[in-house]
């Protein structure tokens, strides 16, 4: 792990932290209670310090990964007459609901200001101009063919909204996809001010969870870029065959080529019985039309034996700066949140249930990869990798799971039916149910962490 990943996860697990327990401490003040640690990490206190004047101990722990807020509670230690009206356990049923889940919604509140700070500060995003899908993709069969600008989206029945980027694209395919449910395009081609509709059927696909593989099948796997020649490696085959940087690619054999997708997907299926198959490539070199025999070589990829050439293909695409105004940047990012934390229970439901896999879950070692990652590509980016894990985090302590705060939250709904706490001897049965559940999950998704890292 790189110093930029461990710095990045660190600041990040202790950023989100914090702001789910100063929710908890924030409103066990409001309500009166009397706090007496609020501790961001667990075990021996590497900082520790007592503001003037106030109870609450303020502590940094050794180790990193959760943190907790202590209340003056008559069930941990005895509690002094004059001040049992600041015990957590003697305030009214909505007070301790209140307590509880001020946490996970501090997490989801930090979540909306985040995305609502990149959406106000503006990013530049790949503009939505369509690469050419593959034969046999849902996009090849609604008819696209390439070099399409993506103006408007519908979702079955819902309203049109504006497409700004290859990223709301992406974004409103994935949510789509997910539900089962078909889009509308609305579409301009350069040099033309009509617009044609398109509709991409993705309720016929059988979708378990958002992966590379899913924006293969829709055929829209990234913007269009054209088809020219980047950086060509030492000793490469591009380099044997004579290419070199900033050659256009108009046909490979008999195939013309319109894009630099189109371009990547016929070298990598240039593989016949474990070796690269020669072709004509026909290229634009300057004002100098050149016909260079290429042969790709036979690589190893993701278990897959594909060609390469040891070159950059593809130009970078057309670049978009998207930004909003204060208030639209606020509601987009309530509404992204509000997404984000439907999907993240879509994909809870559907591993519960046997329809994605548990590889799914990831643990420290895959998010401070992810963290490190989102870092150096920039602030913005950094933010929405934060916006991401704040939205998971309080959707997951809002599982009704015992030991999380959802949990408590579940105690509290049966005390309002029953009029009535829960036992402690049931008490007692669920917590280490939870506790056991919650191991298991820990344990799932750090054993997920290894095989990535090290598969």
């Amino acid at each position: 792990m790189s110093m930029l990943s461990l710095a990045a996860f660190l600041l990040a697990i202790g950023l989100l932290i914090a702001i789910h327990e100063y929710g908890h401490y924030r409103v066990a003040v409001a309500c009166g209670v009397k706090v007496l640690r609020f501790s961001i990490g667990f075990g021996r206190p590497l900082m520790a310090w007592r503001p003037e004047g106030s109870s609450t101990e303020f502590v940094i722990g050794a180790f990193p990964l959760g943190g907790y807020v202590r209340m003056l509670d008559e069930r941990e230690a005895p509690v002094a007459p004059e001040e049992r009206h600041r015990a957590f356990n003697a305030q009214s049923l909505g007070a301790r609901a209140a307590i509880v889940a001020a946490g996970p919604l501090a997490n989801l509140a930090l979540a909306v200001l985040l995305y609502a700070l990149v959406n106000w500060s503006g990013m530049q995003f790949p503009a939505a101009v369509l690469a050419s899908p593959p034969a046999g993709s849902i996009a090849a069969a609604a008819g696209l063919a390439g070099g399409e600008r993506v103006q408007r989206a519908s979702v079955d029945a819902e309203s049109w909204q504006d497409i700004r980027s290859f990223e709301d694209l992406r974004w409103l395919l994935t949510r789509a996809a997910l539900e089962q449910r078909d889009v509308r395009l609305q579409v301009s081609v350069a040099g033309s001010s009509a617009q044609t509709e398109y509709r991409l059927a993705l309720s016929a696909l059988d979708v378990a969870q958002a992966s590379a593989d899913l924006f293969q099948r829709i055929g829209l796997e990234g913007p269009y870029t054209s088809a020219v020649i980047g950086q060509v490696f030492a000793g490469s085959a591009a380099e044997r065959a004579g290419l070199r940087e900033g050659d256009v690619v108009r046909q490979v054999g008999s195939t013309k080529v319109t894009d630099g997708q189109q371009l990547r997907r016929l070298i990598r299926a240039s593989v016949l019985g474990g070796e690269g198959q020669s072709a004509i490539w026909k290229i634009h070199r300057g004002a100098t039309e050149l016909e260079i025999p290429v042969k790709p070589q036979a690589r190893q990829d993701g278990g897959l034996l594909v060609g390469k050439i040891g070159a950059y293909v593809g130009a970078a695409p057309e670049m978009v700066l998207v930004r909003f105004d204060p208030l639209e940047s606020l509601w987009r990012g309530l509404n992204r949140t509000a997404e984000v934390s439907a999907l993240t229970l879509g994909m809870i439901k559907q591993m519960l249930v046997g329809e994605a896999s548990i590889k799914n879950l990831s643990g420290p070692l895959t998010i401070a990869d992810f963290a490190g990652k989102s870092a150096a590509l920039g602030w913005q980016q950094y933010l929405l990798f934060l916006a991401l894990i704040s939205v998971s985090l309080g959707v997951l302590n809002l599982l009704p799971l015992p030991v999380l705060d959802g949990g408590h939250l579940m105690y509290y709904l049966w005390e309002a039916i029953a009029r009535r706490p829960v036992s402690d001897v049931w008490m007692e049965r669920w917590q280490r149910g939870g506790v056991a559940v919650l191991v298991l999950m820990m344990a799932i998704a750090l054993y997920n962490d290894l095989i990535r890292l090290l598969g």
